[in-house]
């Protein structure tokens, strides 16, 4: 799944969590003030509707008006968020169009620019404003807390800790551990982090709503990967019951419910969210487990989304993309369960297996989380090529990162004939 980070805390945006992205368009760049964005999915009565309404009708009489514009890209960046839609998140790039291509920006901008710039993938550019802002202004947290998400998906652990440890005195005890806990479950530390997150969310039950979702997020994703598959159950569902929408925590919780064969909740929780590329996908790999009537349909829909993402150029699905090909046009068995699939040509079928395999490598090159990690390993298991496995399987071991999902690849892709 492509990831889509967000800072640790509320200051001001939303809490940090990694997806991949991950919504599988490019931004949309209006050319001009006449062009009508979107028709956004509120009602014209909806407190969300006027807030926007207001701020693009403040922002049209002085669209350099600093306050007004990093409020509306918040504002739009939250929505991407919590609805999946990346429609907003070109929204959000024009309402800072004035300051977008300045290297010496105000810090604010700085911050939200390199929020949208990581949303892209371009991390190099994310961390070099990153780097700026934290020196400009060193108690900017969320700032740090940025840093600390790429240089996780970066698999760069010790400075993703230091990045933690900046956060001791302008966050939350709980988002302090938190944020530990999350670089040492994926560092060889992953019983340690979840008994040190579980103890910091007990004694903090009046915590804001926001930072809950983003500690049992992790506590459900930490649970999985040890097989606790129970707990991370309970997890989700206290994590879906704070009634907070999140477009991340549907998808987790969507491919959770996927590995345990659970395919009627999976459509259950998202049969009203086609509208993001990576809950539709989810989407449709449960309705084509079950063999539903709508799956041929949604396989389409996806076809036709990443054909247009690809005249575009644009890349941010390549993981998904990776997946399609492997588990709808190369009818390559579901890994759980694993019905037959109808036939297809053998040729055709290995021309899919590779072009998975390519897409699951090229996602590798920038972004080094389990996710990534099991799509390569899955795609190179499925083409019995051990050795593109490789890069994660090595990632795998120096990582010391405990995950069932990986152990179980690691162990048939040890097993391949040379």
């Amino acid at each position: 799944m492509q990831k889509l980070l967000k800072p640790l805390f509320h200051l001001p945006l939303y809490l940090f969590a990694f997806i991949s992205a991950g919504l599988n368009a490019a931004p949309f760049i209006p050319q001009s003030d006449s062009v009508v964005l979107e028709q956004l999915p509120f009602k014209a009565s909806d407190p969300t509707t006027r807030e926007l309404r207001q701020l693009r009708a403040e922002l049209s009489t002085n669209p350099r008006n600093l306050d007004k514009a990093t409020r509306l890209a918040q504002r739009y960046y939250e929505l991407a968020l919590a609805d999946g839609d990346p429609r907003f998140i070109g929204y959000a790039q024009a309402a800072l169009t004035p300051w977008w291509d300045l290297a010496d920006a105000p810090v604010p901008v700085l911050v939200l620019r390199a929020t949208l710039r990581q949303y892209s993938h371009n991390f190099s550019s994310a961390l070099t404003d990153l780097n700026l802002a934290t020196r400009l202004e060193p108690g900017n947290g969320t700032a740090w807390s940025l840093l600390a998400a790429i240089h996780m998906v970066q698999a760069d652990y010790a400075t993703a800790r230091q990045d933690c440890d900046k956060l001791r005195d302008l966050a939350s005890s709980l988002i302090v551990v938190a944020c530990h806990a999350a670089v040492d479950s994926l560092n060889g530390d992953a019983d340690k982090a979840y008994i040190a997150l579980q103890k910091a969310y007990a004694s903090t039950p009046a915590a804001p709503a926001n930072e809950k979702l983003w500690v049992l997020t992790r506590l459900a994703e930490i649970s999985d990967r040890l097989g606790k598959a129970a707990e991370a159950d309970a997890y989700f569902q206290a994590a879906l019951k704070l009634k907070i929408s999140d477009a991340y925590l549907l998808a987790v919780y969507a491919e959770f419910l996927h590995d345990e064969n659970r395919h009627n909740e999976v459509i259950a929780l998202l049969k009203d969210k086609e509208r993001s590329d990576v809950l539709l996908m989810r989407l449709a790999l449960a309705e084509k487990a079950l063999k539903t009537p709508r799956a041929a349909e949604h396989e389409e829909v996806i076809k036709v989304r990443f054909d247009a993402a690809r005249l575009r150029g644009d890349k941010l699905h390549i993981q998904d993309e990776a997946r399609f090909y492997l588990y709808f046009l190369a009818n390559h068995p579901l890994p759980n369960p694993p019905p037959k699939g109808e036939g297809t040509n053998e040729s055709l079928r290995k021309f899919y297996l590779n072009e998975s395999l390519r897409l699951a490598q090229e996602n590798w090159k920038d972004q080094h989380e389990p996710s990534d990690a099991r799509m390569l390993m899955e795609a190179a298991l499925a083409a019995k090529d051990k050795v593109a496995a490789q890069p994660a399987l090595d990632w795998y071991k120096q990582s010391r990162i405990e995950d069932r999902h990986l152990l179980r690849l690691a162990k048939a892709l040890q097993e391949l004939k040379p």
